[in-house]
């Protein structure tokens, strides 16, 4: 589904009763789509970072679950349901921050549980509005964020929060594309993100292809950026948002929460409510993945370090709700949000 000429990225599809991911950790140099018949596949392309991006591993959760229902029932017509248990832990095992997975294998789970024909057709109309659900509140959040907007603003944005990272459109790349669209932005700041790089391989790549313009800046200038006035708004995605508000996002997030809060520059995070875990209470409760010290330690393959060094590689940092100016989701505005707005919005 494609809106407007700022929105032309899809990293997930389904065709051909299969599905299709765009290859990211090939990107920008090429854009490859990869083939998924098998459910195994589907868990090791989402820790494989295939796929990143909390909502989008959980719309590909989504899809494998329809993949792995369809060879269930093919083996057994009557106990598919007790044998399909063995794919849906497979799938919450490939990667512990992201809520959106565990958010979409539990949808699937409770549709599986009524279920009491072939499900696979069930399924799949299940998991295709999962998706399509993804992208019309990215465009809501988009919409509703414009009024927090200046005309003549620049932003920065942090990892990558766009259509690569979701069903389309984005969340935080979403706020950008609808301030764009609007004109309102003079320029857009993206950091490169280490050590995936997902600010200048993917984020760059991806507003280019949408013809928005952006630079690049080392993460280390982010403070220089802010300290000369050069931007007004930092604008991040999260990968779960605790109950009282904290928020888990790329490593490097909770680092610029703290100079935009000394410099004056608001912070806003831009996030579906699938992202709120009302079951975790507080950020200290979010579990943070920590990778392989390789990917720290070389980059495309080639060492970048000294030989012997050790690394430290956690991949997500916790924003404390304090440091958060605003929180936007499909359903509304959390303006300096706390445990009590957090509720009332969930409960709303």
């Amino acid at each position: 589904m494609t809106i407007n000429k700022h929105d032309t990225v899809r990293a997930i599809e389904w065709k051909n009763d299969r599905l299709y991911l765009l290859d990211q950790r090939l990107l920008p140099d090429t854009r490859k789509e990869l083939e998924y018949t098998d459910v195994a596949s589907v868990a090791t392309a989402i820790t494989d970072m295939v796929v990143r991006g909390a909502p989008a591993i959980g719309i590909t959760a989504a899809f494998g679950v329809v993949i792995a229902a369809r060879r269930r029932y093919q083996q057994s017509t009557t106990d598919w349901k007790e044998l399909i248990e063995e794919d849906l832990s497979m799938l919450a095992a490939s990667r512990p921050t992201a809520i959106n997975l565990f958010w979409a294998i539990e949808r699937m789970r409770e549709l599986i549980n009524a279920i009491d024909a072939d499900p696979v057709s069930i399924l799949l109309n299940e998991a295709k509005r999962i998706h399509d659900e993804d992208i019309a509140a990215n465009y809501r959040m988009g919409e509703l964020a414009l009024g927090l907007i200046q005309d003549h603003s620049s932003v920065l944005t942090h990892c990558n929060a766009g259509s690569l990272a979701t069903g389309g459109y984005g969340t935080a790349l979403g706020v950008i594309r609808a301030c764009w669209t609007a004109g309102k932005l003079d320029s857009v700041y993206a950091d490169e993100t280490r050590p995936w790089l997902q600010g200048s391989r993917l984020t760059a790549w991806e507003l280019l292809q949408d013809q928005i313009p952006v630079t690049l800046i080392a993460e280390g200038a982010a403070s220089m950026l802010m300290q000369q006035r050069m931007i007004s708004w930092i604008i991040v995605g999260s990968d779960r948002i605790a109950a009282n508000g904290d928020v888990a996002n790329k490593i490097g997030t909770y680092n610029l929460a703290i100079s935009a809060r000394y410099h004056g520059v608001k912070f806003m995070v831009v996030a579906p409510t699938s992202t709120i875990a009302m079951q975790t209470p507080t950020g200290k409760d979010i579990p943070i993945e920590f990778r392989d010290a390789d990917e720290l330690l070389s980059l495309s393959g080639q060492p970048v370090a000294a030989s012997g060094a050790e690394a430290w590689n956690p991949v997500f940092d916790v924003t404390p709700a304090s440091l958060v100016d605003v929180i936007v989701t499909e359903k509304g505005l959390i303006q300096a949000p706390d445990e009590a707005k957090i509720h009332a919005l969930m409960r709303a």
